[in-house]
């Protein structure tokens, strides 16, 4: 009887769980769709001058025209695999340079304080020397989009392994483990949180970095359609291109979001 208690206030309580996820998705559902109808109506009114500012219904028109043609299409997919790239190397980079700084603590403290230098670094001052030094193409984009995130997350991820528990060091060595066996049974497994959490950040940052890039040296991508639409006044080009970056931007970090999910699951 006690066991049927516990059960029934477990199901009440994986209930509430499921109802409130669906209220908040339904409130988020309603402020956009408020949002883009307080929008539409100022610019019906005229309460706004939608030349300039735009309106859902000029956006959707732009939409369905680019997507006509499937210019769209091309500049998402360039953006996309720019940012893609630029996160896969800055992640791997960030990792395995936070690796070999706590590997090598006398190097990490002569090397900190460039790495906080070039993280403060405004990247758009970096940016159109990058495009003298490697030319206007892709790959300076990518290289633009890696400086914006790559110098934070060696710093985070660093700090994050200068932290693990110096318990679980003490174990291993005393057991006989070299520092081998802490990098890979202590250090790794518990940074796992970390990592992913610091993806979320790169992701984003790296998405930032490639609208920069593109600002300046491309002739196809998102941030080109926007410089270029902006230059030549057509606004409902420019706040399309920004929605599609919302939702991309949205929908990447819920890829990031899933794996964390996924790997949390698995190590309970």
């Amino acid at each position: 009887m006690k066991q049927s208690n516990i059960s029934e206030r477990q199901l009440e309580y994986i209930n509430s769980i499921k109802r409130r996820k669906i209220i908040i998705f339904i409130a988020r559902i309603l402020i956009f769709a408020a949002f883009m109808g307080l929008w539409e109506a100022a610019a019906r009114t005229s309460a706004i001058n939608d030349f300039i500012f735009s309106s859902p219904s000029r956006m959707l028109d732009s939409l369905i025209t680019l997507a006509g043609d499937g210019s769209l299409f091309i500049h998402i997919g360039v953006t996309l695999a720019e940012t893609i790239l630029s996160f896969i190397i800055t992640t791997v980079l960030g990792i395995t340079i936070a690796l070999v700084l706590w590997a090598f603590t006398g190097f990490a403290r002569v090397i900190d304080v460039y790495l906080v230098i070039l993280n403060s670094l405004p990247k758009t001052a970096l940016a159109p020397v990058l495009i003298v030094w490697l030319g206007n193409n892709p790959k300076t984009i990518v290289i633009t989009a890696i400086s914006v995130a790559v110098f934070g997350s060696i710093i985070t991820l660093y700090t994050g392994f200068n932290s693990m528990d110096p318990d679980k060091i003490k174990l291993i060595t005393t057991l006989g483990g070299s520092r081998r066996h802490i990098l890979t049974k202590v250090l790794l497994p518990g940074s796992l949180p970390l990592i992913v959490s610091n993806m979320k950040v790169n992701i984003g940052l790296c998405l930032v970095g490639v609208i920069i890039g593109e600002f300046l040296a491309a002739d196809k991508g998102l941030g080109y359609l926007i410089i270029y639409s902006s230059q030549v006044f057509k606004m409902d080009y420019v706040m399309l291109s920004i929605f599609v970056l919302c939702i991309i931007a949205m929908g990447l970090y819920q890829i990031i979001n899933y794996l964390e999910k996924r790997l949390c699951v698995e190590n309970n």
